[in-house]
């Protein structure tokens, strides 16, 4: 984490990551994310939400198609 990385609300994660507010409040429970405790109040960088949905991207598959759909 940098100093420039911004700290988000747990709202303001959920609206990003476009989920509800308790998707987020499960993964800091469970402890699948970094996030600063700032006195009561919990923030959550904004490289963790980049770097959580990039770990989970699944890349297409590049393969040989399959034979339907083709003319013999």
């Amino acid at each position: 984490m940098n100093t420039h990385d911004p700290l988000l609300t747990v709202d303001q994660a959920a609206e990003r990551l476009g989920t509800g507010v308790r998707f987020i409040r499960r993964l800091i429970q469970e402890r699948r994310i970094r996030y600063v405790k700032l006195g009561k109040h919990v923030r959550i960088p904004e490289s963790v939400l980049t770097a959580y949905v990039a770990e989970r991207t699944v890349e297409p598959v590049r393969g040989r198609r399959s034979g339907f759909g083709l003319v013999a």
